[in-house]
């Protein structure tokens, strides 16, 4: 059997791993936590006092007070480092009605605004503060330790100690610590995650290993060739690292309606006050003009779409991607293992003449039930869909370079690689068809060549039509393939699901710099299941991490899909829209109605309390509807 090596394309880089970034601290989610938690304390114990004894005003009045001084303090004070940049948002406003509140005497509502606003900061920052995890979780990935060999035995040293040229046994299931070649041994190793090519590799003395790669069923030794700081696996921690510190911050639908909406709201304000003379007016709009529609409408919108999302099998990890997904217009698709299935399997047998398909199948079928090469199971795949039987096998042998071969029933077979039957002149060229653009291996039955077996990794069944709706039904402007394999298999791949924009042979490096180049025209959604995929995901405006095989990329990904389906992203799509369009209608309608009592306390018509009053009934309004997203949309797939 040949190595599955011939024919790819494995790139590899050097280049040191940058020093180690601090992880950012969660401090201030902490505080924030804290603060909500304080608030809502103090909230709860001074209705009980109020409600509940006969007591002065100051005695259950001070837990709102202490709420006020410990919590509200510290947020006023950041509130107006972010003015003095200029940064104007909802909270900017939250922060106004805080301080007019107070100003009236209203400790009550003040108090609630505080718990708004830093609870709802909290969950935000927790669920966008990943870059510790993803680094965290790359680090985690990898063994601390390598099996150093000398002479007959091995003991266990440190990566550090680890030098060019030193002799490592990786055992079985171990992940690969450095780069090397094999000296020993016959086995397999996993590098789709790194390679983003969808085959298990063959690994014989003088095959090349990379690290992060899962070793199969045998142990191999291998020579080091390169040092654990300069690998394969930390250049992809480098590029994740770097993703991460250059990401953009995007603006929420809260910050975009906020930065209007908050110097309008003062502007009427002071226009009640100045035109009227009374500085009751502007404490009466600005009670009015509490952002809660921002605060509370838009985090319960996305609350229950979070919710709706998981009871169709995806995991939301940054609620922003609810936000972004369906304002995506370029969509950027990773090809192993999303619009293909990830696993080799056999597309055509070209026969010699005089043999006929279906019996070389399966006479080769026969012997590969007896070995472990990748392309053996695609093979025995094949013959069990045609109910082929299969003869017994003896005087099987499998050395390393020389391919399978064997006796079944009374035939002598032999399977192996173009290179190797050209190279030993055992068939002319004329004998063989020509090379494929996929893997391929050659059947030689009694001597003579009987057929070429032909592997593709195929579409999934659903990818040309989920690629072909996307323009007409998400308004889609590029669609995009983007993969570390070959031209040829990205070609053959892109041609079958009505793709046009190709990129293929791309390393980690490469991707994150078109998905970056993408991202500056307009928002990009990437899509992508392997290691190699993460800081791509990182670099996108919305990542989607396809499957939650590997822990790195979900990591990386703001949405994960449980269920590696294109069905699933579509759901995630029409979710998104679900949650946009009544989260909009939420703020725009509650605001809208803010404005309409904003006008009528400017002119005095509305009076303070009275403004308190009326808000609160927008409030619940805007809630109500936002509630509404937690029924999950009635066309959740539209191909």
């Amino acid at each position: 059997m040949p190595s599955a090596e011939t024919g790819r394309t494995v790139h590899e880089d050097t280049g040191p791993l940058s020093s180690e970034q601090p992880r950012p601290g969660r401090s201030r989610i902490h505080r924030e936590a804290y603060i909500a938690g304080l608030a809502a304390f103090s909230i709860g114990l001074h209705l009980v006092l109020r409600y509940g004894f006969t007591l002065h005003w100051l005695e259950y009045t001070l837990p709102l007070l202490v709420a006020l001084v410990a919590g509200g303090i510290p947020l006023i004070i950041d509130l107006a480092k972010r003015l003095v940049r200029g940064e104007f948002g909802s909270d900017l406003l939250a922060g106004a009605s805080i301080v007019t509140a107070v100003a009236m005497g209203e400790y009550l509502v003040a108090t609630i605004v505080v718990l708004m606003l830093s609870g709802g900061t909290a969950l935000e920052q927790y669920a966008t503060h990943r870059a510790s995890s993803v680094l965290g979780a790359l680090a985690k990935r990898m063994p601390q330790t390598a099996h150093r060999r000398r002479g007959s035995t091995f003991s266990d040293v440190t990566l550090s100690e680890i030098a060019l040229g030193d002799r490592l046994i990786v055992l079985p299931h171990e992940i690969c610590p450095v780069d090397g070649t094999v000296l020993e041994g016959l086995g397999t190793m996993d590098e789709s995650y790194l390679t983003g090519e969808p085959f298990v590799m063959s690994k014989t003395p003088g095959a090349q290993v990379l690290s992060g790669s899962i070793n199969g069923d045998n142990a191999l030794t291998i020579s080091v060739v390169r040092l654990p700081v300069d690998s394969r696996y930390a250049k992809i921690m480098q590029v994740m690292q770097a993703s991460e510190q250059d990401r953009p911050r995007l603006r929420r639908i809260a910050d975009r309606l906020g930065a209007w909406y908050t110097p309008l709201a003062v502007a009427v304000a002071l226009a009640g006050w100045i035109v009227g003379g009374d500085p009751h007016r502007f404490l009466a709009v600005m009670v009015i003009a509490t952002p809660c529609p921002l605060l509370i409408a838009i985090p319960i919108a996305i609350i229950g779409a979070i919710s709706v999302s998981a009871r169709t099998g995806i995991i939301i990890k940054n609620p922003g991607v609810l936000e972004q997904i369906d304002r995506c217009r370029t969509l950027i698709f990773d090809k192993t293992g999303t619009l293909t299935y990830g696993k080799p399997a056999l597309t055509e047998i070209v026969a010699s003449p005089g043999f006929q398909a279906d019996e070389v199948l399966r006479l080769a079928a026969s012997l590969e039930r007896y070995s472990k090469h990748p392309l053996a199971g695609a093979i025995l795949v094949a013959a069990e869909a045609k109910h082929l039987a299969l003869e017994p096998v003896r005087l099987i042998s499998e050395k390393p370079g020389e391919g399978l071969q064997g006796v079944a029933g009374a035939e002598t077979v032999e399977i192996t690689g173009r290179n190797k039957i050209l190279g030993s002149g055992g068939a002319s060229i004329e004998e063989l068809p020509s090379a494929g653009s996929g893997l391929e291996c050659l059947v030689f039955i009694g001597g003579r060549f009987a057929a070429a077996f032909r592997f593709r990794d195929e579409p999934r069944q659903e990818s040309t039509a989920f690629v072909s709706h996307l323009k007409p039904k998400h308004r889609a402007h590029k669609v995009i393939l983007l993969s570390g394999d070959r031209e040829s298999e990205v070609r053959y791949l892109a041609d079958a699901v009505g793709i046009t924009e190709v990129h293929a042979g791309k390393t980690p490096e490469e991707k994150v710099a078109i998905v970056k180049q993408e991202t500056l025209q307009q928002k990009t959604l990437f899509v992508g299941d392997g290691i190699n995929d993460a800081p791509a995901m990182l670099a996108a405006t919305a990542g989607v991490a396809f499957g939650h095989e590997n822990a790195i990329t979900a990591e990386a990904a703001d949405a994960v899909l449980l269920e590696p389906s294109l069905t699933k992203i579509d759901e995630l799509m029409h979710i998104s829209r679900h949650m946009r369009k009544i989260a909009l209608q939420s703020a725009v309608g509650g605001m809208a109605l803010s404005m309409l009592g904003m006008l009528a306390a400017a002119t005095g018509h509305l009076a303070p309390v009275t403004g308190a009053l009326a808000q609160e009934v927008i409030d619940l309004a805007a809630v109500l509807n936002a509630l509404r997203v937690a029924i999950p949309p009635a066309e959740k797939t539209d191909f």
